[in-house]
């Protein structure tokens, strides 16, 4: 899962909660005190996600149809393919809720220094809402691959990804519930009763076209 995905398994709790799943992967080590309890557990939950989508089922099998020479990478790729497929099945009230929080965040504290060129970027030119566009998806998927050392194997997968839309699409309606049901961020006190907090029945969202 990439920066939207994270945010909505998120969005219930506190901002400095919020706030440590978005900038995880920026953050190194297993010692956090430098940043808060609240933003610490935020790190960790983000950690969480990732360990279970790595060992889950439907990523080995999908990133098993991958071509042979991008499989190393095939998870880069797909962390973006889920957010897009996440952005697709969104309301617009739902996302434009969890998108401002986001950005609203993203431009008012200070990013780790790894992701410090990348934050400001991703709000000025909006990803969050982005990535509901497959070409806008399949640029980042290239960009980043501009980023990694020798040829761009990132953005030799765009053709597979293109090739087996379909499949990955549904593949996100048997992953994604089981997202839901075991990391998703119950509504802490405090936080802005909004349809953006409310608790979603994972189908609905899965079930979305």
């Amino acid at each position: 899962m990439n920066f939207l995905a994270h945010g909505w398994l998120a969005r219930g709790g506190n901002d400095d909660f919020l706030y440590g799943n978005l900038i995880a992967d920026g953050v190194k080590g297993v010692d956090l005190d430098a940043w808060g309890s609240g933003v610490a557990a935020g790190i960790r939950h983000h950690r969480r996600v990732d360990a279970y989508i790595d060992r889950h089922p439907v990523l080995l099998e999908v990133k098993a149809r991958a071509p042979r020479d991008g499989r190393r990478v095939a998870g880069i790729a797909l962390d973006l393919m889920w957010d897009h497929c996440l952005a697709r099945r969104l309301t617009v009230v739902e996302r434009d809720w969890l998108v401002s929080r986001c950005y609203r965040l993203l431009e008012t504290r200070p990013a780790p220094a790894r992701l410090a060129t990348m934050m400001p970027a991703l709000v000025r030119q909006d990803w969050l809402r982005g990535y509901a566009d497959f070409g806008f998806t399949c640029r980042a998927v290239a960009g980043l691959g501009r980023r990694l050392s020798g040829p761009n194997r990132l953005a030799a997968l765009l053709p597979w990804l293109e090739r087996d839309y379909l499949a990955l699409d549904e593949a996100f309606t048997r992953l994604w519930p089981d997202l839901e049901a075991h990391l998703e961020v119950s509504v802490e006190p405090g936080v802005a009763d909004s349809v953006g907090t409310q608790p979603q029945a994972a189908d609905r969202i899965a079930g979305r076209h």
